[in-house]
């Protein structure tokens, strides 16, 4: 089939599917609330009213929270979440995903130590503040001429780590608690 042609058949079928779409399955109900309870868009309505804070990060509603340190807007304990991006602090962040609780560093290389370089994961796990709440993986290569190569890290890195995210949750807590 000439490629000319193979366009317009693929351009076809996606304007079929499109019009499919605005089908009148997809019409709207007339006098349908849009915006009640398991609709999706109780939110929007919360928004409308002035009745929702929006995506709240690190405790800043406006509205009562409990005690879990978690808000309204993480999937985590704000604690914990905010603990262990300052204990990583000292190695590029990569990514971080505050409603799965996961934080990835780039590789980082001590100063004097240019032919060894380390990353590191971590995984808050869950909304309460709890010593099992966090995980941190730990990754080190060695530069063996101009590769890096994996090599083993010392299983306490990572417990060193979680212990210092704990301390700090726990002291961010105390100071969370103390201007209340």
């Amino acid at each position: 089939m000439p490629r000319r042609r193979r366009v317009a058949v693929f351009c076809a079928l996606g304007v079929s599917a499109l019009l499919g779409a605005c089908g009148s399955d997809n019409v709207r109900e007339v006098g349908r609330n849009e915006y009640a309870a398991g609709s999706g868009r109780e939110r929007v309505a919360g928004r409308l009213t002035g009745q929702d804070d929006g995506i709240v990060l690190f405790g800043t509603s406006r509205t009562p929270r409990d005690d879990t340190g978690g808000g309204t807007g993480l999937g985590v304990n704000a604690f914990l979440w905010r603990a262990t991006l300052d204990t990583l602090a000292f190695m590029p962040l990569a990514s971080a995903d505050p409603f799965g609780g996961v934080i990835i560093t780039d590789w980082y290389s001590p100063p004097g130590a240019g032919n060894e370089r380390f990353k590191a994961t971590a995984y808050v796990m869950g909304r309460q503040l709890r010593s099992d709440g966090v995980r941190i993986s730990v990754f080190r290569q060695v530069r063996q001429g101009n590769n890096w190569v994996d090599a083993l890290v010392a299983p306490a890195t990572g417990a060193e780590l979680e212990d210092r995210v704990l301390a700090r949750a726990r002291e961010l807590r105390s100071q969370s608690t103390a201007t209340r």
